[in-house]
Order: structure tokens, then sequence, then C-alpha cells
């Protein structure tokens, strides 16, 4: 079965109702990118990130996978589907997805500020609430934070993903500006001749690689990328 790695970012889920950082001309809810999901901005006000991502998840619980979710799902039925995403909603979860890999964290997840590794669903810390503040712990008794990457820090599982696009027989891109870094990069790890495809109703400029664009919205495109591989 052929690995099909698929990249996807803010465009994917846009379409399920998520508001983005660029969308919002780089605001959410009045706040600078940067005073919200910065490293920066963390230990400058804590207790408004907690509450800026308590407002994130209430937004993410209203909002449903939509019809490029459940493309991707349905495409593991030909191909052995990885999804690396930039997005840190869990909406490739609840369409089914097997393999997602998060590249920015994940909102429904909180972590301890003094052991990293110990990463746990949100609704398990805080006893089914959706929403975190400077007092909650976990059950060591630790102070939780965000499962996060905020800008001004490293992205762990960059690495892993390489390593999956290294390995794709196909690679895809849904829903990116590619100007993100490090996920923009992504692409340059494609082996010569694996075959690249683009979904995205603006395109960036991808240089001399031999992209194949379908200048589509995502649900839209996802559709069309099942036709173009299930085709051949």
């Amino acid at each position: 079965m052929k690995k099909l790695v698929i990249s996807t970012g803010a465009g994917i889920s846009a379409e399920s109702g998520l508001s983005t950082y660029r969308d919002a001309g780089g605001l959410w809810e009045n706040y600078p990118v940067m005073q919200v999901a910065s490293a920066d901005g963390f230990r400058h006000d804590p207790a408004l990130i907690h509450k800026f991502y308590n407002e994130r998840r209430e937004q993410l619980v209203k909002c449903k996978p939509n019809a490029a979710h459940y493309g991707l799902k349905e495409l593991e039925k030909y191909f052995d589907v990885q999804i690396i995403t930039q997005n840190v909603d869990d909406l490739h979860e609840r369409a089914g997805s097997s393999k997602v890999l998060h590249l920015h964290g994940e909102l429904m997840k909180v972590r301890s500020m003094t052991h990293p590794e110990r990463v746990y669903d949100v609704r398990d810390v805080t006893g089914g609430s959706l929403e975190t503040s400077l007092d909650t712990r976990d059950k060591y008794g630790d102070a939780v934070r965000p499962h996060i990457v905020f800008f001004q820090e490293s992205v762990p599982n960059f690495e892993p993903a390489t390593k999956l696009v290294e390995g794709a027989d196909i690679f895809v891109v849904i829903g990116t500006s590619l100007v993100v870094y490090p996920a923009a990069a992504l692409i340059s790890y494609v082996r010569r001749g694996v075959p690249i495809y683009y979904i995205d109703p603006h395109p960036a400029d991808t240089g001399t690689l031999p992209v194949t664009i379908i200048r589509e919205k995502a649900t839209d495109g996802v559709r069309t990328l099942s036709h173009m591989l299930l085709s051949k």
C-alpha cells in the first residue's frame, strides 16, 4: 500500500468555522497573536493565556469535521495515510483519521509545567471542564499549561515529520500558506520523483518544484484529489 503523507494547515479547519490567526489579520478576539501565543506572552501573563485557550476550546467543541476531514479518512481504504497537521484542533481525529502527527500541539490537551512529558486530556485534569487556570493541577500537584507549541519555542515533532515526508510515495499539502516555518519546509524533504499535490484556493509560489496545484477550497479539493489518485 502506497504511503500518502498529507500536510494540513488552517484552511482545512476554517471550513468547519474555526478562526485562524491570519484570517483575523493577526488578531484573535482582539488579542495580538504574540500576546496569547508566544513564550514571552506566557511568561508575562499566564492567566491571559489560560483564558484565551479556554475560549478556543469552547469554540472547538461547537465545530464539527467537514467533508475534507472525512475525505482524508476515506483515503485510508486505499493508501497508508499519515497526516501531519499544523492545526491544534482535533477535527482529524474526530473524523476518524488513525495516524495524525500534530506539529504545533493539541488544544484539547494540557501538560505539566515541571514534567512536560506528562500530557493529559484537559478534561481528565479538570474533572470534565474545558477550562484551566493558574490554580489547575495534575494528579502529581504540578501546575499545567496548554499543550501548545508557542511562538519562540522549538517544534519537537518536526524531525519525526520530516522522516514521514522522506518516506512518502505521494505528498499532499492542504490549506496552508507555506510561510509558517518550520512546517513550510516539509515540502523540501519530498524525494525526487514523488508526486506533490497542493490544495488551496490561493496557493503560494512553490518555485521550481513539480507541484500539481488544485486551486480549490479544502472540501472541494480533497474530492478532486481523491478522483485524481484513484483514477490512476
